[in-house]
């Protein structure tokens, strides 16, 4: 048995491989190790640190746009700048992942480079007080050259290293150190515009690290994707669904944290630590899951994270002192980041070959990041400040995560049946 069937059969995926599609699997060569390898992994490293940096740190602008900047607009209004980001760079996947499928790796690499660079350095130049500046360039901008860095990193490391790939991938500290930067440089003498400018020109040298190092060492594959059977995949679309719903409230917390804790009079040391603290169990979280996603499979690993994470959420009501506010974003920061890293794995163990890898991690991105875009403006709509009821925006978060976790667990169930 090859090592990709071994990957595959954890969760007893062999039996719905028909023995026709079988050598069309193991005859695939995964270049494991070698110095090119490793220079992949480092630029796919830095890839992640500069994109889910820039994701995972929106709690610092929501709060600094919603206090300072943009303090006419409503939070459900400064939200849709950080849910297009997030959904462009899930809704990408689904062309990203079929252009990777087809070979245009350093085209997906250098086209997304350019554009989140671009957007970034504009977004410096925005306006206090004009929104659409600070949405075009930081939501639509940055969010669609996130989505082409973003699959071609993932789906690149997958090519090289089959066995504990994700768990390597995962090790990113740019959700740490981006709002630590952030913070000090948006509310000290630095400013808001120096201050991105100050993330951009580190995001700048990063991903011409990364053009430089990431190897394409497998030739283009010509792989015609049987979209007549994914679509007929019952099991997996459950999955693909729940993962949608789990998504559209998950990133409630990681949104609106920082402002949560200023609301809420939490100590100046935790308001400008407490993104940080998410992130950095988020470290963690996306790390230890991978590994027992690679041991035991990606869906038996995820159903209870799910549902985990649902729970935690109602727990974000009596997270109201210092104490419970870093108690909550530690737990809720591991297991949160635990679901978005075996989101990807997930999807792609429905897949009968190789070649249907990006594609069915794409269209998972794809419906995923609806979720996304609408979830945290509708949470926004439920505060109504200035009374700020935070009651309505974490019940809707809970509830649609648990939903998740039914659908995903109906996912596992129909599919051992299979």
């Amino acid at each position: 048995m090859t090592e990709l069937e071994k990957s595959v059969s954890e969760e007893g995926a062999n039996d719905a491989i028909p023995p026709s599609e079988t050598p069309a699997v193991a005859q695939t060569s995964f270049p494991e190790g070698g110095r090119d390898a490793w220079l992949t992994v480092a630029g796919g490293w830095m890839v992640v640190f500069c994109s889910f940096g820039a994701v995972q740190s929106f709690a610092v602008y929501q709060d600094y746009y919603t206090r300072i900047s943009l303090n006419e607009h409503p939070p459900s209004d400064i939200s849709w700048i950080g849910s297009v980001q997030v959904f462009f760079l899930f809704a990408g996947g689904i062309v990203s992942g079929k252009l990777f499928d087809e070979g245009y790796f350093k085209h997906l690499l250098a086209g997304g480079s350019f554009i989140y660079l671009l957007s970034s350095f504009l977004l410096s130049l925005a306006k206090p007080h004009n929104f659409y500046q600070n949405f075009l360039a930081q939501g639509v901008g940055m969010g669609i050259g996130m989505g082409a860095l973003l699959m071609y990193s993932i789906a690149r490391v997958d090519l090289i290293f089959l066995p504990g790939r994700h768990l390597i991938l995962a090790l990113s500290v740019g959700a740490v150190c981006y709002p630590i930067m952030i913070n000090h440089l948006f509310n000290g003498k630095t400013g808001f515009a120096w201050g991105v400018r100050a993330v951009s020109f580190l995001d700048l040298g990063l991903l011409l690290a990364a053009n430089a190092m990431m190897r394409t060492r497998l030739l283009p594959r010509s792989v015609k994707v049987d979209w007549s059977g994914i679509m007929r995949d019952v099991p997996y679309w459950l999955c693909l669904i729940g993962i949608f719903l789990a998504f559209w409230g998950l990133y409630v917390p990681i949104f609106y944290i920082q402002l949560y804790a200023v609301k809420n009079g939490a100590s100046k040391v935790l308001q400008t630590y407490v993104v940080a603290i998410m992130n950095a169990a988020g470290f963690f979280g996306r790390t230890v899951p991978m590994y027992f996603s690679d041991l035991w499979g990606p869906l038996i690993v995820i159903i209870p994270v799910t549902f985990i994470s649902g729970c935690l959420a109602f727990a974000f009501l009596g997270a109201r002192s210092d104490a419970g506010l870093i108690v909550f974003a530690i737990l809720y920061g591991f297991f949160s980041g635990g679901l978005v890293s075996v989101s990807a794995p997930a999807s792609a163990l429905f897949s009968r070959n190789v070649g249907e890898i990006g594609t069915r991690i794409g269209l998972m991105c794809f419906v995923a990041s609806f979720g996304l875009l609408t979830g945290n403006p509708i949470s926004g709509a439920l505060l109504h400040p200035p009374r700020y009821t935070w009651v309505q925006p974490i019940i809707f978060s809970g509830v649609t995560v648990l939903a998740g976790f039914c659908l995903l667990l109906l996912s596992h169930i129909n599919r051992s049946k299979n």
